[in-house]
């Protein structure tokens, strides 16, 4: 399957914070989150283990009782059920691959 940026859907999760499911498939799911300077994203937790990869901008992301200041290159693990959130730095984008996918970021194709 493939699957062009440009047929994305864009999704505004909160205002400043972009999501496009990419792919999926039973297994894992890769997203992206175009995030604006300042927005926050509160501590959570979920039952997927999620890795992420800094594309561009900067991040502070809190996972477990670990905080640490991410640039482009950066990746980043968190166990499904850790508690984890981002302070946004500098305007970013940032890939997450979520296993098993999660369900309420799946969209119709």
């Amino acid at each position: 399957m493939l699957l062009r940026h440009s047929e994305a859907l864009p999704v505004e999760v909160v205002p400043g914070l972009v999501r496009r499911t990419l792919a999926e498939g039973k297994a894992m799911m890769i997203c992206e989150f175009s995030l604006d300077e300042g927005v926050k994203i509160p501590m959570h937790s979920h039952p997927h283990e999620q890795v992420g990869y800094v594309v561009s901008g900067s991040i502070r992301m809190t996972i477990g009782e670990s905080t640490f200041e991410m640039n482009p290159g950066d990746s980043y693990f968190a166990r499904a059920g850790v508690p984890h959130g981002v302070v946004v730095l500098h305007r970013a984008v940032v890939v997450d691959t979520f296993s098993p996918p999660r369900e309420d970021y799946r969209v119709p194709r």
